[in-house]
């Protein structure tokens, strides 16, 4: 086993290893580069000295943004990590739960 994410899997005959973003990677590449984007552009709305409520509202989409990211992120997590945990059952099931759990009360408090 490789760690608590990755998981080994034969495809043609060749084992490799996958993660439940891997069908989204592209696009998430994607969304974290124009998130980046963002907050560069934050930072130079404070150095240029913009109206605070203009800052607010780019930081308020950046966070959209992220939050979009995070919930793509979680339902692969669940489709792919939890889906197949729960297939093969016990310890496995109930830890993959429980990290899906923490990572629901982190998004909801955040």
């Amino acid at each position: 086993m490789l760690g608590n994410h990755a998981r080994l899997h034969t495809l043609g005959g060749y084992r490799m290893s996958m993660n439940g973003y891997d069908a989204n990677k592209d696009d998430l590449q994607q969304r974290l580069r124009r998130i980046e984007g963002q907050a560069r552009g934050i930072a130079r709305m404070i150095d240029d000295d913009k109206y605070c409520i203009d800052i607010l509202t780019q930081v308020s989409a950046a966070t959209k943004a992220l939050e979009t990211v995070a919930l793509s992120l979680l339902g692969d997590h669940l489709r792919h990590c939890v889906a197949e945990a729960s297939a093969e059952g016990g310890q496995i099931a109930a830890e993959k739960i429980r990290e899906a759990n923490d990572a629901i009360a982190r998004l909801v408090r955040s």
